[in-house]
């Protein structure tokens, strides 16, 4: 088990697929951020997230329980998402090419 593990919220499971994308250490994950991180899991892995996992990446930099992270930031998270995700479309219909 790695560091990532020992994270509140975080298994072997998750860190197998944040490893898959590069991410080895919570300051991996810091310098990523969760939104950008579960982008590039969802792109990249080949096991896609839920949005559990968004909120306990989240919860494994605080240090605290995915669900408290759900219920009071679940809002913003999902707003942040939505704001990257239509950036993409956007860039995407341009031809931009885009690295998540």
């Amino acid at each position: 088990m790695g560091e990532l593990a020992k994270l509140q919220g975080l298994g072997p499971k998750s860190e197998k697929c944040l490893n898959e994308i590069g991410i080895k250490t919570r300051t991996d994950l810091e310098s990523v951020g969760p939104v950008k991180a579960f982008l590039k899991l969802r792109n990249e892995c080949s096991t896609k997230p839920s949005l559990n996992f968004l909120y306990a990446m989240v919860g494994a930099i605080e240090g605290k329980h995915w669900a408290k992270i759900a219920k009071s930031e679940k809002g913003r998270l999902l707003l942040e998402l939505e704001g990257y995700q239509e950036l993409e479309m956007l860039l995407k219909a341009e031809g931009v090419e885009i690295e998540t």
